[in-house]
């Protein structure tokens, strides 16, 4: 009974509609949390998922051993390898190739790989015109590699501890 006479009065006062009005006026106050997109950019996190790019060793041999597990391991199955062996014995891809269009961005490419070759990189800004500029090729995805190497190796030294 009380607490419906005390449910009454707090509605006839209208202390919800003030409290409101209160909390609007407190975050009107506040800075504002706005990015000016293009020329300012928010933090990124080490384990962002971005563009695929395939790395490559110091002495520029890519990384790649043809194990296929990242082929194997992608749920869209958008990753398709060929390899071959080499004179010396080792196998290296000749054919290296993901449709952007079907990865979904899981990141098991990046944890299959037992030599960090593929890695999804720090790069969010790759849209295209056409739909045949998303797939990419062994050329495409190591001229990324090429392109964002120490970012991807500062973000996977940061990561390292987690994994």
């Amino acid at each position: 009974m009380f607490q419906r006479i005390g449910q009454a009065v707090k509605g006839a006062m209208l202390l919800d509609i003030a409290g409101a009005f209160g909390l609007g006026l407190k975050y009107m106050a506040k800075p504002k949390a706005t990015v000016n997109y293009p020329f300012e950019r928010g933090p990124q996190s080490p384990r962002f998922r971005g563009e695929h790019v395939l790395r490559r060793y110091a002495n520029g041999e890519e990384r790649c051993i043809a194990c296929k597990l990242c082929e194997a391991i992608c749920p869209a199955n958008c990753i398709t390898i060929e390899a071959e062996p080499r004179p010396d014995g080792s196998r290296r891809t000749t054919r290296y190739d993901i449709d952007m269009t079907r990865c979904i961005y899981c990141g098991y490419c990046q944890e299959a790989c037992p030599v960090d070759a593929i890695v999804e990189g720090p790069n969010t800004e790759f849209a295209t015109e056409t739909r045949e500029e998303l797939f990419y090729d062994k050329d495409k995805l190591l001229e990324n590699g090429d392109r964002w190497e120490r970012e991807v190796a500062r973000n996977l030294e940061l990561d390292a501890p987690y994994r």
